[in-house]
């Protein structure tokens, strides 16, 4: 039976005086407890979720208390340890500290630094958990997905939400990078300061460079393109992040988004060895939709279901052959392709996806005309906003000449300027 979360804190102790001593205090001062002589037997009782605390004597013969830190870091890199070392003996307490204990206390211990250290903990812990609490609901309706891929995902957003580190998010366009960064930073403690957005071709100097740094300090800047940086202005960033991380105050949280192979630019040259080091120490492999199949039907409908709420309309019904071409499909565009098929589906207009054809799915409320240029129109949206306005791309993705492009995109008023992430 594993520990409820009314127990807030575990004792560990091989000496049955020093443990009962100890558990007395504890309860006078209200606290719930579990003791235990033999650390093996309270590993056995804690889980990743437990809200308390765990009090352990470093010296025990059975196991020792750096190797039970160890083993109580595998249940949980988050659980609060705090060790009880012998009168003097503050190298092995700080080792212990090292390892991954929160704090330490001398023998004899005295009540009041016990009783307040202990609530220090407690308090902070709780606050984890119930952000914990508050990730595990926003998640799933944010970064969409049955698929074990993205059920990984979550649980590595959810686990490093909460730990302030920079981060590596690299996918297709249209995967979730940027939901994913959008994710960790308002998830995270930092979620009422500035989130910046930037692309690497806004920061062709360092001055541009430290006034960005300046507008999110205490925030976080997440980065598309990186590569796209010059040499010096990327080496003062990695100057400013090695700075940061040796100093132990991170003013401003990077959140870098590149495409499928960082490892390509590192070996053309167009990314620093050290910058890309640095931020792959905590790295997102967003995988693209081809690649997680059992995705396509939930998102489909997902979308489906919130267009039609938008438009007031009731939901159309689904052709099980139209399911099996969808899942067919290669989505060369991922979610944000997908998104745009189950909009058009919405408003009555089906994308065979293995043909590039589109036909009425109800009766035409519209004249044909106007669904088409409706459809073109959103194509060409969908593709701008993509491709962030960038025009050599959409002319490739939606396969036609610029000077066509530029005038379909006067025809709808549609201007690149709009779809540029500021």
């Amino acid at each position: 039976m594993k520990l409820s979360n009314d127990i807030q804190i575990v004792l560990i102790d091989d000496d049955q005086h020093v443990l009962d001593s100890c558990q007395h205090l504890l309860e006078l001062a209200g606290y719930q407890t579990r003791a235990f002589l033999d650390p093996h037997m309270a590993l056995q009782e804690i889980h990743p979720n437990w809200s308390g605390v765990i009090l352990t004597d470093i010296y025990m013969p059975t196991m020792s208390g750096m190797e039970l830190i160890d083993k109580v870091k595998a249940i949980s890199p988050h659980l609060p340890i705090i060790t009880i070392t012998g009168h003097g003996d503050i190298e092995m307490a700080v080792e212990a500290m090292q390892k991954g204990a929160i704090d330490y206390l001398e023998k004899p211990l005295k009540p009041k630094k016990l009783l307040s250290l202990i609530e220090k903990v407690i308090t902070k812990r709780k606050k984890m958990i119930e952000q914990w609490q508050i990730i595990e609901n926003v998640l799933p309706e944010q970064l969409l997905g049955e698929s074990q891929e993205i059920i990984e995902i979550r649980k590595h957003i959810k686990l490093l939400a909460t730990a302030d580190r920079d981060a590596l998010i690299q996918g297709e366009n249209g995967t979730g990078r940027y939901t994913t960064a959008k994710l960790l930073h308002e998830l995270s403690s930092r979620q009422s300061q500035p989130m910046i957005v930037k692309n690497g071709d806004d920061l062709l100097s360092v001055e541009e460079l430290e006034k960005v740094l300046t507008e999110a300090k205490h925030g976080s800047l997440i980065l598309h393109d990186l590569c796209s940086i010059p040499t010096e202005v990327q080496r003062f960033l990695s100057h400013f992040l090695l700075n940061q991380e040796r100093s132990g105050k991170r003013t401003v949280k990077l959140l870098a988004i590149f495409g499928q192979c960082p490892e390509n630019d590192l070996k053309e040259h167009r990314l620093l060895p050290e910058l890309f080091y640095f931020l792959s120490q905590v790295r997102f492999i967003i995988p693209p939709l081809r690649k997680r199949k059992d995705d396509v039907i939930p998102l489909f409908r997902h979308f489906l279901r919130k267009s039609c709420l938008l438009l007031g309309k009731q939901r159309p019904k689904i052709d099980k052959a139209y399911l099996e071409t969808l899942k067919r499909h290669q989505w060369p565009g991922n979610v944000r392709e997908l998104k745009s098929v189950a909009e058009l589906y919405a408003i009555g207009v089906v994308k065979l996806s293995s043909t590039e054809h589109s036909q009425p799915i109800e009766q035409m409320t519209s004249p044909l005309d106007d669904l088409v240029e409706q459809y073109e129109k959103q194509l060409i949206e969908d593709a701008l906003y993509l491709f962030a306005g960038r025009i050599n791309d959409v002319s490739d993705y939606l396969k036609i000449q610029r000077k066509k492009l530029y005038l379909r995109m006067r025809k709808y008023d549609l201007d690149k300027a709009n779809y540029k992430i500021n």
